[in-house]
């Protein structure tokens, strides 16, 4: 039986500038990442102040984290959720995993779920990822294989690798879809292609019970679905009915 897939909690500085996006961002973020956090919260300070959400959002982790100023989780999620209101994804995602450990806010897992949701949709891969793991394990969300299935595959068309990994053991076991051990195969393939240690024992697995011609289309396969992820162009194959969600 397969073990409850396990959610992302982890955050990182990452850097997504949109076209008008303030010089500031990217010398904040490159500050942080040096370890220069004074002069990242000088930077991220005046942001907040222009309300840009990427920067409240940026500002709102080094409080999280106690960089450059006193940690105060409190403090990171009011950040977070100033951000969220002017629908930065990823102060969505790290305000939902603050809702789910109950960290600087009450534990909320209905919030957690709404938020983790509102970022899938936006796109931001670990958001779609999570969401998949509340639909496959039923928690927060009812439990549904299809829209699990749905959810990782898009956060694997943005190449990311646990999705990929969640995909194969769908198909092996046969969850929201019929039992494909050649889709298996393809899925640990590309998670492996990502260092992904487990989906090489796993895709060993897949080899024994497929012949030399199956083997055969399913690299094949897994080489093209790998080209049309880096070029994104891969967009996933499963649909749900009923209402996006």
């Amino acid at each position: 039986m397969l073990s409850k897939y396990t959610k992302v909690v982890a955050t990182v500085i990452t850097l997504s500038l949109a076209p008008t996006a303030f010089a500031g961002l990217e010398e904040g973020i490159e500050a942080a990442n040096a370890g220069r956090f004074e002069e990242a919260v000088r930077e991220f300070n005046y942001l907040a102040d222009m309300n840009y959400a990427p920067g409240i959002y940026q500002l709102g982790l080094l409080y999280e984290n106690g960089n450059g100023v006193a940690k105060n989780q409190k403090k990171a999620a009011e950040l977070f959720s100033k951000a969220v209101k002017l629908g930065d994804a990823d102060a969505m995602f790290s305000l939902a995993v603050m809702y789910d450990e109950g960290r600087g806010v009450l534990q909320d897992k209905q919030k957690y779920a709404d938020l983790m949701l509102q970022a899938a949709k936006k796109n931001l891969p670990a958001a779609q990822f999570n969401v998949g793991v509340m639909y496959a394990n039923g928690d927060g969300m009812p439990q549904d294989y299809r829209r699990a299935l749905n959810w990782y595959e898009k956060a694997a068309a943005n190449n990311y690798t646990l999705a990929m990994f969640n995909l194969a053991l769908m198909y092996f076991q046969g969850l929201g879809v019929p039992k494909n051990i050649e889709k298996s195969y393809v899925w640990n393939t590309l998670a492996e292609f990502n260092g992904h240690a487990d989906a090489t024992k796993s895709r060993l697995l897949d080899e024994k019970q497929l012949s030399a011609s199956q083997i055969e289309r399913a690299k094949n396969l897994a080489n093209d679905i790998y080209n049309r992820i880096q070029a994104g162009e891969y967009i996933a194959e499963t649909r749900t009915s009923g209402p996006k969600s």
